[in-house]
């Protein structure tokens, strides 16, 4: 267990391998679950506000979910996740023609049309954050649907926390990701 001021990180961030492999997943994670993406309470307002310029990155089926259900609902804590399709692929997913689930978001992101990439949860996958009063739990999340991606960081020698270095200094800053490779480092 790493200790960095307010946050509590698990081993496995440090030790275990992944690196996504859309070619095998397919995007799983965005159609797979029971619920929607987990959101940050200041992430609903941006979704409200970009949802015009992601649109058109979205399937007909989600863009019709979204204008019956809006664009998140409340989970069973209390907190926001992004609608789904019939309680399947998130609304902002989009099927390439390879078949593979993208999300529009970051597609939108991708092409200058907004300056958010993605909700945090699914940035920082397959790290999940659990927060109490006092601290951030952030635990390594297995899920079967990712092998492909824990074969693929093996195979490259790419432990989580550097797969996922952008969303950790997104979510925590520069500074506080330097003592995470320096704790990790040092052991």
């Amino acid at each position: 267990m790493i200790l960095i001021d307010n946050t509590c990180i698990s081993d496995d961030v440090a030790e275990k391998f992944f690196v996504c492999n859309l070619d095998k997943c397919k995007g799983a994670c965005c159609v797979e679950g029971d619920l929607g993406a987990p959101l940050e309470t200041s992430e609903l307002a941006v979704l409200d506000e970009i949802y015009p310029l992601v649109k058109p990155y979205l399937m007909p089926e989600g863009v019709a979910a979204i204008e019956k259900h809006g664009l998140y609902e409340s989970d069973e804590d209390g907190g926001f996740v992004t609608t789904t399709i019939e309680g399947r692929e998130c609304v902002f997913a989009n099927y390439d023609q390879r078949g593979i689930l993208k999300c529009g978001i970051e597609e939108a992101y991708n092409d200058g049309k907004v300056d958010f990439k993605k909700p945090i949860s699914c940035h920082l996958y397959p790290i999940r954050i659990t927060k109490y009063d006092s601290f951030h739990a952030l635990n390594y999340d297995r899920w079967p649907i990712c092998s492909p991606a824990c074969d693929f960081g093996e195979q490259l020698g790419v432990e989580v926390y550097k797969f996922l270095k952008e969303p950790l200094i997104r979510m925590y800053g520069p500074a506080w990701y330097g003592e995470l490779v320096k704790e990790i480092e040092e052991k």
